[in-house]
């Protein structure tokens, strides 16, 4: 599969977000699969202001647009904004403190 889009104007579905995840404001969460093969997963995922936790998948990622702070439990705080790229380590447990609306897109190995 070869394709190219706007990343910026690509629209992206809501998810379900669980209210226990959720510690600050009232975030919602947006994503669409680009492409998915069963070893890896490529797409987009959005989030608004807000405080929620998570526990990560094996992930790169690029943040498009917006600003986070990523603390990770036992490890590093992050500052994201346009043009980061993170790596996450599957099985970590983050907190995201999402100050502006955030886009990024990312590949995550299943």
């Amino acid at each position: 599969m070869t394709f190219s889009l706007s990343v910026s104007s690509a629209v992206l579905e809501e998810d379900e977000l669980d209210p226990a995840t959720v510690l600050a404001g009232e975030p919602r969460m947006f994503s669409t699969v680009l492409h998915e093969d069963g070893t890896v997963q490529r797409g987009i995922w959005e989030i608004t202001p807000g405080t929620v936790t998570d526990v990560e998948a094996d992930e790169i990622f690029t943040v498009l647009t917006g600003r986070a702070t990523i603390t990770v439990e036992d490890g590093p705080t992050l500052e994201v904004g346009p043009g980061d790229v993170g790596v996450f380590t599957e099985g970590a447990r983050t907190t995201w403190t999402v100050h502006e609306t955030l886009r990024k897109v990312y590949q995550i190995t299943l």
